[in-house]
Protein backbone atom coordinates (compact mmCIF):
# COMPACT_ATOMS: atom_id res chain seq x y z
CA UNK A 1 0.00 0.00 0.00
CA UNK A 2 2.80 2.41 0.82
CA UNK A 3 4.34 1.80 -2.61
CA UNK A 4 0.99 2.58 -4.20
CA UNK A 5 0.57 5.74 -2.12
CA UNK A 6 4.07 6.96 -3.00
CA UNK A 7 3.42 6.38 -6.69
CA UNK A 8 0.10 8.16 -6.46
CA UNK A 9 1.67 11.22 -4.82
CA UNK A 10 4.24 11.41 -7.64
CA UNK A 11 2.00 10.62 -10.61
CA UNK A 12 -1.59 11.59 -9.77
CA UNK A 13 -2.84 14.49 -11.89
CA UNK A 14 -4.52 16.27 -8.98
CA UNK A 15 -1.27 16.49 -7.01
CA UNK A 16 0.67 17.60 -10.10
CA UNK A 17 -1.80 20.39 -10.91
CA UNK A 18 -1.82 21.57 -7.30
CA UNK A 19 1.99 21.66 -7.31
CA UNK A 20 1.89 23.87 -10.42
CA UNK A 21 -0.55 26.21 -8.65
CA UNK A 22 2.06 26.73 -5.93
CA UNK A 23 4.56 27.94 -8.52
CA UNK A 24 2.00 30.32 -10.00
CA UNK A 25 1.19 31.76 -6.54
CA UNK A 26 4.88 32.36 -5.84
CA UNK A 27 5.25 34.10 -9.19
CA UNK A 28 2.33 36.42 -8.37
CA UNK A 29 3.91 37.27 -5.02
CA UNK A 30 7.17 38.25 -6.71
CA UNK A 31 5.20 40.51 -9.03
CA UNK A 32 3.65 42.31 -6.05
CA UNK A 33 6.95 42.41 -4.19
CA UNK A 34 8.70 44.03 -7.14
CA UNK A 35 6.70 47.23 -6.53
CA UNK A 36 8.47 47.59 -3.15
CA UNK A 37 11.98 46.70 -4.28
CA UNK A 38 14.44 49.12 -5.91
CA UNK A 39 14.58 49.14 -9.69
CA UNK A 40 18.01 49.65 -11.19
CA UNK A 41 18.67 50.00 -14.90
CA UNK A 42 21.29 51.32 -17.27
CA UNK A 43 20.70 52.61 -20.79
CA UNK A 44 23.84 54.09 -22.35
CA UNK A 45 23.34 55.54 -25.79
CA UNK A 46 25.11 57.53 -28.46
CA UNK A 47 23.43 59.84 -30.93
CA UNK A 48 24.32 61.56 -34.19
CA UNK A 49 21.74 64.11 -35.32
CA UNK A 50 21.07 66.73 -37.95
CA UNK A 51 18.12 69.06 -37.28
CA UNK A 52 16.09 71.23 -39.67
CA UNK A 53 15.09 74.48 -37.94
CA UNK A 54 12.60 75.19 -40.70
CA UNK A 55 10.65 72.14 -39.54
CA UNK A 56 10.01 73.95 -36.27
CA UNK A 57 9.13 77.28 -37.94
CA UNK A 58 12.51 79.00 -37.64
CA UNK A 59 13.44 80.77 -40.89
CA UNK A 60 15.42 83.95 -40.28
CA UNK A 61 16.72 86.23 -43.04
CA UNK A 62 18.62 89.41 -42.35
CA UNK A 63 20.14 91.73 -44.93
CA UNK A 64 23.59 90.41 -45.63
CA UNK A 65 23.28 87.63 -43.09
CA UNK A 66 21.34 84.36 -43.06
CA UNK A 67 20.97 81.94 -40.17
CA UNK A 68 21.36 78.40 -41.46
CA UNK A 69 18.18 76.32 -41.30
CA UNK A 70 20.17 73.09 -40.93
CA UNK A 71 22.02 72.42 -37.67
CA UNK A 72 24.47 69.57 -37.62
CA UNK A 73 25.40 66.97 -37.92
CA UNK A 74 26.42 66.79 -34.27
CA UNK A 75 26.95 63.90 -31.87
CA UNK A 76 26.68 63.26 -28.16
CA UNK A 77 26.98 60.33 -25.77
CA UNK A 78 25.12 59.62 -22.52
CA UNK A 79 25.60 56.68 -20.12
CA UNK A 80 23.71 56.63 -16.81
CA UNK A 81 22.52 54.18 -14.18
CA UNK A 82 18.97 54.90 -12.99
CA UNK A 83 17.54 53.92 -9.64
CA UNK A 84 13.96 54.21 -8.44
CA UNK A 85 12.61 53.22 -5.04
CA UNK A 86 9.17 53.38 -3.50
CA UNK A 87 9.48 54.87 -0.01
CA UNK A 88 5.84 54.82 1.06
CA UNK A 89 3.08 52.97 -0.80
CA UNK A 90 0.61 51.23 1.49
CA UNK A 91 -1.34 49.79 -1.41
CA UNK A 92 1.75 47.99 -2.68
CA UNK A 93 2.66 46.86 0.85
CA UNK A 94 -0.75 45.31 1.48
CA UNK A 95 -0.89 43.77 -1.99
CA UNK A 96 2.40 42.03 -1.23
CA UNK A 97 1.08 40.80 2.12
CA UNK A 98 -2.05 39.47 0.42
CA UNK A 99 0.08 37.68 -2.17
CA UNK A 100 2.18 36.12 0.61
CA UNK A 101 -1.00 34.73 2.19
CA UNK A 102 -2.06 33.32 -1.17
CA UNK A 103 1.27 31.50 -1.36
CA UNK A 104 0.51 29.92 2.01
CA UNK A 105 -2.95 29.02 0.79
CA UNK A 106 -1.48 27.35 -2.30
CA UNK A 107 0.97 25.40 -0.13
CA UNK A 108 -1.84 24.17 2.13
CA UNK A 109 -3.98 23.35 -0.89
CA UNK A 110 -1.16 21.20 -2.24
CA UNK A 111 -0.92 19.35 1.07
CA UNK A 112 -4.67 18.83 1.02
CA UNK A 113 -4.42 17.47 -2.52
CA UNK A 114 -1.81 14.99 -1.30
CA UNK A 115 -4.17 13.85 1.48
CA UNK A 116 -6.93 13.42 -1.08
CA UNK A 117 -4.61 11.35 -3.27
CA UNK A 118 -3.76 9.14 -0.28
CA UNK A 119 -7.45 8.62 0.39
CA UNK A 120 -8.17 7.85 -3.27
CA UNK A 121 -5.27 5.41 -3.57
CA UNK A 122 -6.21 3.79 -0.27
CA UNK A 123 -9.78 3.33 -1.47
CA UNK A 124 -8.65 1.71 -4.73
CA UNK A 125 -6.07 -0.49 -3.00
CA UNK A 126 -8.45 -1.72 -0.30
CA UNK A 127 -11.14 -2.40 -2.89
CA UNK A 128 -8.67 -4.45 -4.91
CA UNK A 129 -7.66 -6.38 -1.77
CA UNK A 130 -11.33 -7.04 -1.03
CA UNK A 131 -11.90 -8.33 -4.57
CA UNK A 132 -8.82 -10.53 -4.32
CA UNK A 133 -9.98 -11.91 -0.97
CA UNK A 134 -13.39 -12.56 -2.45
CA UNK A 135 -11.76 -14.61 -5.22
CA UNK A 136 -10.07 -16.78 -2.61
CA UNK A 137 -13.34 -17.19 -0.72
CA UNK A 138 -15.37 -18.04 -3.84
CA UNK A 139 -12.67 -20.46 -5.01
CA UNK A 140 -12.99 -22.30 -1.70
CA UNK A 141 -16.76 -22.34 -2.14
CA UNK A 142 -16.35 -23.79 -5.66
CA UNK A 143 -14.16 -26.55 -4.22
CA UNK A 144 -16.76 -27.27 -1.55
CA UNK A 145 -19.57 -27.33 -4.11
CA UNK A 146 -17.52 -29.65 -6.32
CA UNK A 147 -16.95 -32.04 -3.41
CA UNK A 148 -20.66 -32.00 -2.60
CA UNK A 149 -21.56 -32.66 -6.23
CA UNK A 150 -19.14 -35.61 -6.39
CA UNK A 151 -20.54 -36.97 -3.15
CA UNK A 152 -24.13 -36.59 -4.39
CA UNK A 153 -23.30 -38.37 -7.67
CA UNK A 154 -21.70 -41.23 -5.80
CA UNK A 155 -24.77 -41.64 -3.61
CA UNK A 156 -27.12 -41.46 -6.61
CA UNK A 157 -25.10 -44.15 -8.37
CA UNK A 158 -25.17 -46.23 -5.18
CA UNK A 159 -28.93 -45.84 -5.03
CA UNK A 160 -28.91 -44.17 -1.60
CA UNK A 161 -30.02 -40.72 -2.84
CA UNK A 162 -32.48 -39.55 -5.51
CA UNK A 163 -31.18 -37.96 -8.72
CA UNK A 164 -32.57 -34.59 -7.69
CA UNK A 165 -29.89 -34.34 -5.01
CA UNK A 166 -27.21 -34.51 -7.68
CA UNK A 167 -29.07 -31.91 -9.76
CA UNK A 168 -29.26 -29.52 -6.81
CA UNK A 169 -25.56 -29.98 -6.12
CA UNK A 170 -24.76 -29.42 -9.81
CA UNK A 171 -26.76 -26.19 -9.90
CA UNK A 172 -24.99 -24.97 -6.76
CA UNK A 173 -21.60 -25.82 -8.31
CA UNK A 174 -22.32 -23.89 -11.49
CA UNK A 175 -23.68 -20.95 -9.50
CA UNK A 176 -20.41 -20.72 -7.56
CA UNK A 177 -18.42 -21.08 -10.80
CA UNK A 178 -20.34 -18.17 -12.32
CA UNK A 179 -19.70 -16.12 -9.20
CA UNK A 180 -15.99 -16.91 -9.45
CA UNK A 181 -15.86 -15.76 -13.07
CA UNK A 182 -17.56 -12.46 -12.19
CA UNK A 183 -15.34 -11.95 -9.14
CA UNK A 184 -12.17 -12.44 -11.17
CA UNK A 185 -13.43 -9.95 -13.74
CA UNK A 186 -14.22 -7.39 -11.01
CA UNK A 187 -10.73 -7.85 -9.57
CA UNK A 188 -9.08 -7.32 -12.96
CA UNK A 189 -11.09 -4.13 -13.52
CA UNK A 190 -10.26 -2.85 -10.03
CA UNK A 191 -6.54 -3.44 -10.67
CA UNK A 192 -6.86 -1.34 -13.83
CA UNK A 193 -8.47 1.44 -11.78
CA UNK A 194 -5.70 1.22 -9.19
CA UNK A 195 -3.01 1.31 -11.88
CA UNK A 196 -4.65 4.38 -13.39
CA UNK A 197 -4.83 6.09 -10.00
CA UNK A 198 -1.14 5.59 -9.18
CA UNK A 199 0.13 6.28 -12.71
CA UNK A 200 1.37 2.86 -13.77
CA UNK A 201 2.00 2.29 -17.45
CA UNK A 202 -1.00 0.87 -19.36
CA UNK A 203 -0.93 -2.92 -19.25
CA UNK A 204 1.62 -3.00 -16.42
CA UNK A 205 1.33 -6.23 -14.43
CA UNK A 206 1.65 -6.05 -10.64
CA UNK A 207 0.72 -7.93 -7.50
CA UNK A 208 -0.80 -6.69 -4.25
CA UNK A 209 1.53 -7.65 -1.42
CA UNK A 210 -0.41 -6.14 1.51
CA UNK A 211 -3.50 -7.93 2.75
CA UNK A 212 -6.45 -6.37 4.47
CA UNK A 213 -6.39 -7.43 8.10
CA UNK A 214 -8.27 -6.43 11.21
CA UNK A 215 -6.23 -4.30 13.58
CA UNK A 216 -8.07 -2.71 16.52
CA UNK A 217 -8.17 1.07 16.39
CA UNK A 218 -6.95 3.08 19.34
CA UNK A 219 -9.99 5.03 20.48
CA UNK A 220 -10.20 8.81 20.21
CA UNK A 221 -12.92 11.14 21.45
CA UNK A 222 -14.86 13.41 19.13
CA UNK A 223 -13.42 16.51 20.83
CA UNK A 224 -9.84 15.29 20.37
CA UNK A 225 -10.48 14.39 16.73
CA UNK A 226 -12.03 17.81 16.01
CA UNK A 227 -9.16 19.60 17.74
CA UNK A 228 -6.65 17.73 15.59
CA UNK A 229 -8.69 18.35 12.47
CA UNK A 230 -8.86 22.12 12.92
CA UNK A 231 -5.12 22.20 13.61
CA UNK A 232 -4.07 19.80 10.83
CA UNK A 233 -6.60 19.96 8.00
CA UNK A 234 -4.74 21.63 5.13
CA UNK A 235 -7.92 22.81 3.42
CA UNK A 236 -8.95 24.58 6.64
CA UNK A 237 -5.54 26.26 6.94
CA UNK A 238 -5.78 27.26 3.28
CA UNK A 239 -9.19 28.83 3.93
CA UNK A 240 -7.74 30.76 6.88
CA UNK A 241 -4.96 32.06 4.62
CA UNK A 242 -7.55 33.07 2.03
CA UNK A 243 -9.37 35.13 4.66
CA UNK A 244 -6.14 36.85 5.68
CA UNK A 245 -5.31 37.52 2.02
CA UNK A 246 -8.75 39.08 1.51
CA UNK A 247 -8.25 41.28 4.59
CA UNK A 248 -4.95 42.57 3.23
CA UNK A 249 -6.55 43.08 -0.19
CA UNK A 250 -9.23 45.24 1.44
CA UNK A 251 -6.53 47.30 3.20
CA UNK A 252 -4.74 47.68 -0.13
CA UNK A 253 -7.95 48.93 -1.74
CA UNK A 254 -8.50 51.47 1.05
CA UNK A 255 -4.87 52.62 0.73
CA UNK A 256 -5.82 54.06 -2.65
CA UNK A 257 -6.88 57.17 -0.69
CA UNK A 258 -3.37 57.63 0.72
CA UNK A 259 -0.47 59.58 -0.85
CA UNK A 260 2.63 57.76 -2.04
CA UNK A 261 6.25 58.78 -1.79
CA UNK A 262 8.97 57.68 -4.19
CA UNK A 263 12.58 58.52 -4.92
CA UNK A 264 14.33 58.27 -8.25
CA UNK A 265 17.68 59.34 -9.58
CA UNK A 266 20.38 58.65 -12.09
CA UNK A 267 24.11 59.16 -12.34
CA UNK A 268 26.48 58.80 -15.23
CA UNK A 269 28.60 60.61 -17.78
CA UNK A 270 27.65 62.59 -20.86
CA UNK A 271 29.39 64.67 -23.48
CA UNK A 272 29.89 65.23 -27.20
CA UNK A 273 32.75 62.71 -27.46
CA UNK A 274 34.04 59.71 -25.59
CA UNK A 275 37.21 61.65 -24.65
CA UNK A 276 35.31 64.64 -23.27
CA UNK A 277 32.75 63.27 -20.84
CA UNK A 278 31.51 64.95 -17.68
CA UNK A 279 29.68 63.51 -14.69
CA UNK A 280 25.95 64.15 -14.68
CA UNK A 281 23.25 63.19 -12.19
CA UNK A 282 19.65 63.83 -11.32
CA UNK A 283 17.78 63.15 -8.05
CA UNK A 284 14.01 63.47 -7.70
CA UNK A 285 11.59 62.88 -4.84
CA UNK A 286 7.91 62.64 -5.74
CA UNK A 287 4.82 62.80 -3.57
CA UNK A 288 1.66 61.65 -5.35
CA UNK A 289 -1.57 62.78 -3.71
CA UNK A 290 -4.78 61.23 -5.04
CA UNK A 291 -7.52 63.86 -5.29
CA UNK A 292 -10.16 62.36 -7.55
CA UNK A 293 -9.85 59.13 -9.49
CA UNK A 294 -13.40 58.63 -10.67
CA UNK A 295 -14.49 56.46 -7.70
CA UNK A 296 -11.92 53.79 -8.66
CA UNK A 297 -10.99 53.35 -4.99
CA UNK A 298 -14.65 52.97 -4.06
CA UNK A 299 -15.03 50.25 -6.69
CA UNK A 300 -11.94 48.46 -5.39
CA UNK A 301 -13.32 48.62 -1.85
CA UNK A 302 -16.67 47.14 -2.88
CA UNK A 303 -14.95 44.23 -4.64
CA UNK A 304 -12.53 43.66 -1.75
CA UNK A 305 -15.36 43.62 0.80
CA UNK A 306 -17.31 41.12 -1.27
CA UNK A 307 -14.29 38.84 -1.64
CA UNK A 308 -13.59 39.05 2.09
CA UNK A 309 -17.17 38.10 2.94
CA UNK A 310 -17.02 35.17 0.52
CA UNK A 311 -13.79 33.96 2.10
CA UNK A 312 -15.29 34.13 5.58
CA UNK A 313 -18.43 32.31 4.46
CA UNK A 314 -16.36 29.54 2.86
CA UNK A 315 -14.28 29.22 6.03
CA UNK A 316 -17.36 28.90 8.21
CA UNK A 317 -18.91 26.36 5.85
CA UNK A 318 -15.71 24.33 5.82
CA UNK A 319 -15.59 24.36 9.60
CA UNK A 320 -19.03 22.78 9.68
CA UNK A 321 -18.01 20.29 6.99
CA UNK A 322 -14.97 19.23 9.02
CA UNK A 323 -17.17 18.65 12.06
CA UNK A 324 -19.47 16.50 9.94
CA UNK A 325 -16.57 14.60 8.34
CA UNK A 326 -14.98 13.74 11.68
CA UNK A 327 -18.21 12.64 13.33
CA UNK A 328 -19.25 10.60 10.29
CA UNK A 329 -15.87 8.88 10.11
CA UNK A 330 -15.95 7.98 13.80
CA UNK A 331 -19.48 6.60 13.50
CA UNK A 332 -18.52 4.57 10.42
CA UNK A 333 -15.43 3.27 12.18
CA UNK A 334 -17.36 2.14 15.24
CA UNK A 335 -20.11 0.56 13.14
CA UNK A 336 -17.64 -1.21 10.82
CA UNK A 337 -15.69 -2.56 13.80
CA UNK A 338 -18.83 -4.09 15.26
CA UNK A 339 -19.79 -5.49 11.85
CA UNK A 340 -16.40 -7.19 11.50
CA UNK A 341 -16.80 -8.84 14.91
CA UNK A 342 -20.30 -10.07 14.12
CA UNK A 343 -19.30 -11.18 10.62
CA UNK A 344 -16.35 -13.17 11.95
CA UNK A 345 -18.60 -14.96 14.40
CA UNK A 346 -21.15 -15.56 11.66
CA UNK A 347 -18.46 -17.12 9.42
CA UNK A 348 -17.51 -19.58 12.17
CA UNK A 349 -21.13 -20.52 12.80
CA UNK A 350 -21.91 -20.89 9.08
CA UNK A 351 -18.90 -23.14 8.52
CA UNK A 352 -19.88 -25.31 11.49
CA UNK A 353 -23.41 -25.55 10.10
CA UNK A 354 -22.06 -26.56 6.69
CA UNK A 355 -19.81 -29.24 8.21
CA UNK A 356 -22.73 -30.71 10.17
CA UNK A 357 -25.01 -30.60 7.12
CA UNK A 358 -22.46 -32.44 5.02
CA UNK A 359 -22.09 -35.07 7.74
CA UNK A 360 -25.87 -35.46 7.91
CA UNK A 361 -26.07 -35.80 4.13
CA UNK A 362 -23.28 -38.39 4.10
CA UNK A 363 -25.14 -40.33 6.78
CA UNK A 364 -28.33 -40.18 4.73
CA UNK A 365 -30.19 -38.21 7.39
CA UNK A 366 -30.95 -35.23 5.09
CA UNK A 367 -30.85 -34.29 1.42
CA UNK A 368 -28.82 -31.71 -0.51
CA UNK A 369 -31.33 -28.91 0.16
CA UNK A 370 -29.95 -28.44 3.65
CA UNK A 371 -26.36 -28.64 2.43
CA UNK A 372 -26.94 -26.15 -0.40
CA UNK A 373 -28.57 -23.72 2.03
CA UNK A 374 -25.61 -24.12 4.36
CA UNK A 375 -23.20 -23.44 1.50
CA UNK A 376 -25.10 -20.27 0.60
CA UNK A 377 -24.99 -19.19 4.22
CA UNK A 378 -21.20 -19.68 4.27
CA UNK A 379 -20.84 -17.70 1.05
CA UNK A 380 -22.94 -14.84 2.43
CA UNK A 381 -21.02 -14.86 5.71
CA UNK A 382 -17.65 -14.70 3.98
CA UNK A 383 -18.84 -11.91 1.69
CA UNK A 384 -20.19 -9.94 4.65
CA UNK A 385 -16.91 -10.39 6.52
CA UNK A 386 -14.84 -9.18 3.55
CA UNK A 387 -17.17 -6.23 3.01
CA UNK A 388 -17.08 -5.34 6.71
CA UNK A 389 -13.31 -5.56 6.83
CA UNK A 390 -13.00 -3.32 3.78
CA UNK A 391 -15.43 -0.81 5.33
CA UNK A 392 -13.49 -0.87 8.60
CA UNK A 393 -10.10 -0.24 7.03
CA UNK A 394 -11.49 2.41 4.68
CA UNK A 395 -13.14 4.10 7.66
CA UNK A 396 -9.68 4.41 9.24
CA UNK A 397 -8.34 6.12 6.12
CA UNK A 398 -11.41 8.36 6.01
CA UNK A 399 -10.87 9.36 9.63
CA UNK A 400 -7.22 10.16 8.91
CA UNK A 401 -8.33 12.26 5.95
CA UNK A 402 -10.99 14.00 8.07
CA UNK A 403 -8.32 14.92 10.65
CA UNK A 404 -5.85 16.05 7.96
CA UNK A 405 -3.28 13.32 8.61
CA UNK A 406 -3.91 10.92 5.74
CA UNK A 407 -0.25 10.41 4.81
CA UNK A 408 0.81 9.61 8.36
CA UNK A 409 -2.45 7.76 8.98
CA UNK A 410 -1.74 5.13 6.34
CA UNK A 411 1.51 4.24 8.09
CA UNK A 412 0.08 4.38 11.62
CA UNK A 413 -3.20 2.58 11.02
CA UNK A 414 -1.82 -0.18 8.81
CA UNK A 415 1.58 -0.58 10.51
CA UNK A 416 3.43 0.11 7.26
CA UNK A 417 7.22 0.32 7.68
Amino acid sequence: MQDAVNRGLKQNLGALLSSADMGAARGQRWEQLSALLPHLSAAPYGDISQVSLAEFGFNFHFPGFNIPTIVGPFAYFDARASLSQSLLDMRAVNNERAAAQRVKSADYTYKDARDLVVQTVGFAYLQAIADESLIESVTAQVDTAQALYNQAQDQVQAGTSPAIDALRAHVELQTRQQQLIQTKNDFAIQKLALARTIGLAPGQQFELTDKSSYQPFQGITVEEALQRAYASRSDYQAALSDVRAAEFARKAAWAGHLPTLSLSGDYGVAGPHFNSLDGVYDVRGTVTIPIFEGNAVRGDMLQANAQLQQSRDRLENLRGQIDSDVRTSLLNLQSASEQVSVAQSNVDLAEQTLAQSRDRFAAGVTNTVEVVQAEEAVASAHQAYISGLYSYNYAKISLARAMGTAEAGVQNYFKVK
